[in-house]
């Protein structure tokens, strides 16, 4: 080698603008401005000339019902006298804005990383500083790019966790690192948008998380949606699969299988043998699975264990193995660490040639790769502190800690729900929501068509104007037709949770006798 180190030119954010511009592409100053001008004027975006796709877009979870609780909120902050002194929101997984406290260790990596000098000043337990010291070395600052698929050192932990999980190797040239799992789950659909027809059909359980069906609508392919069995916990039927894919094949082309273990917003936890299922049928019918399982760690249910879709198929055999392609997604915005607003996770995917993983990674690199702090809580997550390390009493006394509260706050939601006459709810086995069903009286539902309202939208909007409780119309999720729902969180603190379902059966009972039949 003639050089120790490559010198990088060029690069995004450059400035290149008015004369410069001109000059560059070999446009006169005079032309340019027309061109600008003309820009302004002619090619006017409104809501006739926006991509029509997008105005199909639905996300539920921040609808209108949560606007109208900010709202609320601005007028209670003004002195407006309510029924009730605070909204009290269980809309959303938002861990540490229902008032989690983050995991010291991760956040002290952070610090560490952010601003060196504090290495320095003895305020950290010495593996915190050694992790540190790891990252930055491959990265040179917190404030640079990292590599557009993650850092390297971050993708090696993530490929360690996944391997001591499952019990079988995991390639980190086959992980890629995003700005949450949300952005995995579009980098991953975004691929089989398609312009022949007939159009690529998703399918994705019902009830469902709405990033699914939002960006199944903006990428303009067709929503198949499968029903999960509500009468036996949630379970996904193997034959209702086949009766969605042989309906849907009719108008689209299927090419994908969403599956969300634990449930979003059902709580459910699949059983070993139905993984097995799922996994063969995606085989059979040459289905892509897309395994979203950010919600590992929050498994309550006694006798339930999650157990990862990739573990499954390997202990398949090469038979499934060589057949199946697949992608797994993780997150830092759930389980015990819940660091929603530092947007991290990862993708890992199976059986991808190498031309497609180019192109991949290719569409990944547009974007510049993920930010860098949500890398940093990804690597806390993926390789945290072992037993006889500084950190490790710590860490594994707040990580047992929020596992347990929420475990304890899943059966308090479940035993207080399933009391109230007239709403039954499943148990809820894992990840953090409740999603019970109401029986409306049909005057209620005659009230809400003449509103122009879905029955639970009005019922979640009652119970929010009279009784500051805000959850999300289970229509927002989608569910079988004649059935009302609404999702709620479980993440309150255990006081305010009780207060909660308190405040629920008043109104329960009120709205019940208000629209009596």
């Amino acid at each position: 080698m003639l050089f120790t180190h490559v010198i990088k030119f060029g690069g995004v954010g450059g400035k290149c603008g008015g004369k410069n511009f001109s000059r560059i592409f070999g446009m006169s100053n005079k032309l340019f401005a027309t061109c600008t001008e003309m820009s302004n004027v002619e090619h006017k975006l409104n809501i006739d000339t926006i991509n029509p796709a997008i105005k199909k877009v639905e996300y539920a979870v921040r609808g209108p019902i949560v606007i109208k609780a900010a709202e609320i909120e601005a007028e209670l902050n003004k002195g407006v006298k309510k029924p009730f002194d605070k909204v009290i929101k269980a809309n959303i997984g938002d861990c540490q804005a229902m008032g989690q406290k983050p995991i010291t260790f991760i956040r002290q990596v952070i610090a560490a990383c952010m601003c060196p000098d504090l290495m320095q000043q003895n305020v950290f337990p010495s593996d915190v500083i050694e992790r540190a010291q790891t990252i930055l070395s491959g990265i040179g600052s917190t404030g640079c790019y990292s590599a557009s698929v993650g850092i390297e050192h971050i993708r090696g932990s993530a490929a360690k966790y996944i391997s001591t999980r499952d019990g079988y190797p995991s390639n980190p040239n086959n992980i890629i690192i995003t700005n949450g799992a949300s952005s995995s789950v579009k980098l991953i659909l975004e691929m089989f948008v398609s312009e022949e027809a007939p159009v690529t059909g998703v399918m994705i359980p019902i009830p469902q998380y709405p990033l699914y069906s939002a960006t199944v609508d903006e990428f303009a392919m067709q929503q198949v949606g499968y029903y999960l069995d509500e009468g036996n916990n949630w379970a996904l039927n193997i034959d209702e699969l086949s009766r969605a894919l042989t309906e849907a094949r009719k108008t689209c082309n299927p090419r994908v299988l969403c599956v969300i273990n634990p449930g979003n917003p059902t709580g459910q936890v699949l059983t070993y043998q139905n993984i097995e299922d799922i996994i063969k049928f995606c085989i059979d019918e040459e289905l892509f699975l897309m395994a979203d399982e950010v919600y590992q760690d929050n498994v309550y249910q006694a006798g339930a264990a999650f157990h990862s879709f990739k573990k499954v198929m390997m202990n398949m055999g090469p038979e499934v193995t060589s057949r199946l392609q697949l992608c797994s997604f993780h997150s830092t915005s759930k389980g015990y660490f819940g660091e929603c607003g530092l947007r991290g996770g990862y993708v890992e995917h199976h059986n991808l040639s190498e031309d497609v993983n180019y192109q991949l990674n290719k569409l990944q690199s547009a974007q510049l790769g993920s930010n860098i702090t949500g890398q940093l809580v990804l690597d806390c997550i993926m390789d945290p502190p072992i037993e006889g390390q500084p950190s490790y009493q710590q860490f594994n006394k707040e990580k047992q800690g929020v596992l347990h509260s929420l475990k304890e706050r899943a059966q308090l939601t479940t035993e207080m729900l399933n009391r109230i006459e007239g709403i039954t709810c499943n148990e809820v086995g894992g990840a953090m929501y409740a999603f019970p069903q109401i029986r409306l009286p049909q005057k209620a539902i005659n009230e809400a068509n003449v509103r122009g309202m879905q029955p639970d939208f009005m019922y979640c909007l009652e119970l929010l104007e009279e009784y500051g409780i805000l959850v999300v119309p289970g229509s927002g999720f989608g569910q079988r037709e004649g059935t009302w729902h609404f999702r709620m969180t479980i993440l309150p603190p255990i006081e305010d949770l009780k207060i909660f379902l308190e405040r629920l059966e008043e109104f329960h009972v009120s709205f019940m006798k208000k629209y009596a039949d």
